[in-house]
């Protein structure tokens, strides 16, 4: 068993910045491909970006390109997202999910074994 919490969201205007984290427990976290995705009210999960066990590879959905960024500190057993520029568009719930069977995982949230509670973002206009 893998627990994840989320910490970091709140309220923010728009063109601010938020750092989410997830901590992990339960397993090495070494051996967890990580990934963060995200729900709006009404609208389905939505893959925000994924890390590899070691971190050497990231991968981001288009919308947050060049905005936001992951990364994992295995020693603190963390996985972060930096999330800056943001819109009222990234107005979500943040979930940070693990897969154990897998070096990397992309955006199928169908690969992800655990999840956290999710952590609220709202960035007003």
């Amino acid at each position: 068993q893998v627990q994840l919490v989320e910490s970091g969201g709140g309220l923010v205007q728009a063109g601010g910045s938020l750092r989410l984290s997830c901590a992990a427990s339960g397993r090495t976290f070494s051996n967890l491909a990580m990934g963060w995705f995200r729900q709006a009210p009404g609208k389905e999960r939505e893959y925000v970006a994924g890390i590899s066990r070691s971190g050497g590879s990231t991968a981001y959905a288009g919308s947050v390109k060049g905005r936001f960024t992951i990364s994992r500190d295995n020693a603190k057993n963390t996985v972060f997202l930096q999330m800056n520029s943001l819109r009222p568009e990234d107005t979500a719930v943040y979930y940070c999910a693990a897969d154990p069977s897998s070096y990397y995982s992309g955006s199928d949230y169908r690969r992800y074994d655990y999840w956290g509670q999710g952590t609220k973002v709202t960035v007003s206009s």
